[in-house]
């Protein structure tokens, strides 16, 4: 209310003022400069020019959370040294509140906030996703004087309170050597200094910033410029490198989409980290409405490299679909640090992570059967966790426990909830509808600048769909009540089985290690019964052999993860060579690969009777 109040009471001065031919001096926008050539003790130094303060104090915020991440990860911890200053250059007195925000007093006379900011990259221990106080390595940032910076604007620029909705202009200095990835207009010819503007503070956090030595690709798809710009610390890849597979698979995306999308830039920034260096460890995406950052290590095998992407990418470019396009209250006025969650986790992400699988089924990138597996791993994973808990307290609730160890299962039981929906709707429509046609509908009753209310999205998704979608979401969405997967894909002729899959040489099940590592000579060597191991004994490998080498490569406890990667892409036939030391002696085991297998339950078509609606399912 005091904010409407301040707008409309600027909006008469301006009036009065127009008619009185005289100027006003009232500032209605935020201007940054951020410094990237004068790095001092790897900080960057951040110049915030604020808009005209009308109240004795103000709050400036770094942000506590950023929409996607779904953790409160403090932002403000890496920043020091905050100052205020009057238009002369006089300091303010400045108050830290909390880690994440300072009360400046005399805020009338405030001309400017200055600061230090420290980067995330560097803190990162490894553990993991959610298992630490680490910055999920998409979200963070990085400074690397001369050669990088990933600048997810949020870790850089805050914002007053009461000011996140005006403009702001974001002028970066950078060595001339070095060219700025992002969706954003620089407006500026320099070689050296950059000028983007935002309309508000949450547009400016969706548009991540990469730094470093130019090095992209771009192609337009139907009317969509795509730009891949890529940092490789050892120079190991290049964007052209990636690009013939990320463009088929993005073609593919857009196909599926049709004509539900309309940016005209979408841009990759892809960040390759050096595992054997302090650098990130958080390997994954963070989407954004025109782009996405992507952090994978930089070791792994190129084959291996574009899989990751192509579903990792694929992802965060359907996030295009919601929340971007279609999302509540909570996240149109996401407040960056008394956040207030919604309920529908199973959209935002579920939905978006079943397109990811369904398009490339759909665009024939893999077969069926590879589809029903990856669905029967969600439903392996999903049943894991806690599959009686309510999917959208869950969701509202993200960020507290026992909630929040719940979340890696928006990426499993959503994306089935989002299948389940799917095949209803397939089945209720003679195969004229799914899921896909609900989000153009639900696009067309909202967008992007129409956030829903929570609570009434179950009865618009049933007045728009079946009375029978609606009880479906109540159920086992809203309910507790665990989702019987087998009678969905019934409906659409496939049932449960036995499969047979392929394994992991080193890995049982993708867990469990086949291999252990001395932690005094850090070598690898093979468990001391290796006879259920086909891999090993095809080959002549014994047990507690030390494995040296794998075609001539040597691996030990430092690269074991390169080791397990490229074993992800060997085939079954192909020539290997394997360095073993066996009672002091080494000794070279020549032969061919022979993957373990491993007999799994999962699903498979075995009604003819429903192949039309199965393949109007799956392929559209």
């Amino acid at each position: 209310m005091k904010k409407i109040v301040l707008t409309l009471s600027c909006a008469i001065f301006l009036m009065s003022c127009k008619t009185s031919n005289v100027t006003s001096t009232v500032k209605n926008d935020v201007s940054v400069s951020i410094d990237l050539v004068n790095i001092t003790d790897d900080k960057v130094k951040v110049t915030i020019i604020n808009p005209t303060i009308t109240t004795e104090t103000t709050t400036f915020n770094i942000p506590k959370i950023v929409p996607g991440t779904y953790s409160e990860d403090n932002y403000g911890r890496f920043v020091d040294n905050v100052k205020a200053f009057d238009k002369k250059g006089n300091p303010l007195k400045i108050a830290k509140m909390d880690e994440n925000s300072y009360t400046i007093y005399e805020a009338t006379k405030l001309a400017k906030v200055t600061y230090n900011v420290s980067d995330t990259f560097d803190t990162e221990g490894g553990a993991g996703f959610g298992e630490s106080e680490d910055i999920f390595s998409p979200a963070g940032t990085n400074i690397k004087a001369g050669e990088n910076f990933m600048l997810n604007t949020h870790g850089f620029i805050g914002y007053f309170e009461g000011k996140s909705e005006i403009p702001y202009t974001v002028e970066i200095k950078h060595p001339a050597t070095l060219w700025g990835a992002t969706s954003l207009v620089d407006t500026n010819p320099s070689n050296e200094v950059d000028i983007f503007t935002a309309e508000r503070y949450g547009a400016l956090v969706d548009n991540p910033i990469m730094y470093s030595k130019p090095d992209y690709t771009e192609f337009n798809v139907e009317g969509m410029d795509i730009v891949i710009s890529i940092y490789s610390p050892n120079g190991k890849y290049k964007a052209a490198d990636i690009t013939p597979e990320t463009e088929k698979f993005m073609r593919a995306q857009k196909k599926f989409l049709g004509k539900f999308n309309a940016n005209k830039k979408y841009t990759v920034l892809l960040y390759l980290s050096d595992m054997a260096a302090k650098d990130a460890k958080g390997f994954g995406a963070l989407e954004h409405m025109t782009s996405t950052t992507v952090v994978m290590p930089e070791m792994m095998p190129l084959e291996a490299l574009q899989e990751q992407l192509k579903d990792v990418v694929s992802h965060e470019f359907f996030h295009i679909v919601t929340p971007l396009s279609v999302h509540s209250r909570e996240i149109h006025y996401f407040d960056f640090n008394k956040p207030q969650m919604s309920e529908h986790l199973w959209m935002y992400e579920g939905i978006t992570e079943y397109f990811a699988n369904l398009f490339q089924v759909n665009q024939g990138l893999i077969s069926e059967e590879d589809f029903y597996k990856r669905m029967n791993g969600k439903i392996e994973e999903a049943n894991a966790m806690n599959d009686k808990m309510s999917f959208t307290k869950m969701s509202k609730n993200v960020l507290e426990q026992p909630y929040k160890e719940q979340y890696l299962n928006v990426y499993q039981k959503g994306a089935l909830i989002a299948m389940c929906i799917d095949i209803q709707m397939r089945e209720l429509s003679n195969g004229q509808r799914g899921i896909l046609s609900l989000m153009q509908d639900l696009s067309n009753e909202f967008g992007s600048n129409k956030p829903f209310k929570d609570e009434e999205l179950f009865a618009t998704i049933t007045k728009i769909t079946y009375p029978q979608i609606g009880e479906f979401l109540n159920t086992y969405v809203a309910g507790e009540t665990p989702i019987p997967y087998e009678v969905f894909f019934a409906k659409m002729g496939v049932t449960k089985g036995k499969t047979i899959a392929t394994g992991n040489p080193f890995l049982k099940d993708g867990r469990t290690p086949l291999i252990t590592v001395d932690g005094a000579t850090k070598q690898i060597k093979a468990l001391e019964d290796v006879s259920n191991n086909i891999f090993m004994t095809s080959l002549g490998i014994k047990g507690n052999d030390v494995l040296k080498a794998f075609n001539d490569k040597e691996y030990n406890l430092d690269n074991i993860y390169d080791l397990i990667m490229s074993s992800e892409s060997w085939k079954d036939g192909d020539a290997i060579s394997v360095t073993v030391i066996r009672d002091g002696k080494e000794i070279v085991l020549k032969g061919k690969i022979n993957l373990p297998k491993e007999e799994k339950s999962g699903f498979m078509a075995t009604d003819k009777t429903k192949e039309t609606i199965k393949n109007a399912w799956l392929k559209g």
